[in-house]
């Protein structure tokens, strides 16, 4: 990809619990050119996550100007706290010649295809109800109230799983994971991001200059 050329977006939204996290985290590893859009976030920073890594930190008013600047890519209201995508990322990718991958809800995925017509969106599914409710609980990070707010805001989330171009189930990490991978591969060779190279090849043949 040339360093002009728009990155691909792929973005990837799943229910809490459902495994998303540690799928990205697998797939950044794994997969080259590619970068995670650090989000902006209102919310406070939990035990062991750093400013600039897992969000931007900021308060509520200066995500209110950024909104006002017409700075973001996406952004939500969720529980209470905001969330979004700087315009920046976007541009961050650009410059450096590789793809951009989002996690974001099922909020910010919506905008995401309205603003970028050729984002890839991916949706993880858990495999059930009882796992998803196992894998909340074990993170040991929520009291039961949050746990419940998250279980039934899950089944609203997840009935949006048509509006994806892919949907994975995560019941096996290593396949969920190559599934993810496999997508963003294929995205790569859509003919919507092969034209610069395809138009540069086309130029080498002596028949082009007769046209």
């Amino acid at each position: 990809m040339s360093s002009s050329a728009a990155p691909s977006v792929i973005v990837v939204s799943a229910p809490s619990g459902a495994g998303k996290s540690t799928v990205l985290k697998r797939v950044l590893r794994e997969i080259p050119r590619i970068r995670f859009s650090v989000s902006h976030t209102t919310r406070p920073p939990r035990p062991g996550e750093t400013e600039g890594v897992e969000y931007h930190f900021v308060s509520h008013e200066a995500f209110r100007r950024m909104i006002d600047q017409g700075r973001f890519l996406e952004w939500a209201d969720v529980h209470g706290q905001r969330y979004g995508t700087s315009l920046d990322e976007y541009e961050r990718a650009r410059s450096e010649g590789v793809d951009l991958l989002l996690d974001l809800d099922v909020q910010g995925a919506a905008q995401v295809r309205v603003k970028v017509a050729d984002a890839v969106t991916v949706f993880i599914l858990p495999p059930s109800y009882e796992a998803l409710e196992r894998r909340l609980r074990g993170r040991g990070q929520d009291d039961e109230a949050t746990i419940r707010r998250r279980l039934e805001g899950a089944y609203e989330e997840m009935t949006l799983y048509r509006e994806y171009d892919y949907a994975v189930v995560n019941d096996d990490l290593d396949a969920c994971v190559t599934c993810v991978e496999a997508v963003i591969r294929a995205a790569r060779c859509r003919t919507s991001r092969a034209e610069p190279d395809a138009q540069a090849i086309l130029r080498t043949f002596p028949s082009s200059k007769e046209r």
